[in-house]
């Protein structure tokens, strides 16, 4: 069930010919998630980076106290993984379920790494996609230690309002760094503006 949403996200950054793409596509593995599925558990070995092709999944850390500090959303026309643990295949520091019911496909490391050698463009394709990770992390970084929790809840809205929709308060507060009470206060106040 290939369809051309993940062929659209490759053609933003290289273009293939049929060839390539009958390579590329025979590379992925669907897989259909449940809600509250684990794509990758804290432990395991990160195999994959996944692109969400519908639904939304959630990276989180857990902390030895049970406490989650979510790392990233991805919806819809977007990649996810442990990028740490996938490259040097290790287990993973993060989990990764899905928010809701979802459709991803499924990239081994084993298969990028023949995608590389077969197509070499493909390590075009992804340094881009690695960049812009790093490049996200490094402003929410900064972010983070600049701006107040208000701000950064006004720019993640603005930003990812397609991400807002689909997941709870208690996981946007994970991902700003505060608690869903203090985040239902700064709601408040952007009600009463």
């Amino acid at each position: 069930m290939i369809n051309d949403l993940i062929l659209k996200n490759i053609a933003r950054h290289i273009s293939l010919d049929k060839e390539e793409t009958a390579c590329f596509i025979s590379s992925l593995k669907q897989r259909k998630v449940s809600k509250k599925e684990f794509i990758l558990q804290g432990e395991e070995v990160c195999k994959y980076i996944n692109f969400v092709h519908s639904g939304t999944l959630r990276a989180y850390y857990l902390d030895k106290a049970g406490k989650e500090s979510t790392i990233m959303f991805a919806v819809s026309d977007w990649w996810i993984t442990d990028i740490f643990c996938f490259i040097n295949q290790q287990p993973a520091m993060l989990t990764i379920e899905a928010v809701e019911e979802s459709i991803i496909f499924q990239l081994s490391k084993d298969e990028l790494d023949r995608l590389y050698i077969k197509i070499p463009k493909f390590e075009r394709f992804f340094r881009v996609i690695f960049q812009n990770a790093y490049i996200r992390e490094q402003l929410r970084t900064i972010q983070n230690l600049s701006l107040s929790a208000e701000e950064r809840y006004h720019i993640f809205l603005n930003k990812y309002p397609q991400v807002v929709k689909q997941v709870t308060q208690k996981q946007i507060a994970s991902y700003l760094g505060i608690t869903p009470e203090f985040l239902s206060t700064i709601r408040g106040h952007k009600h009463k503006k």
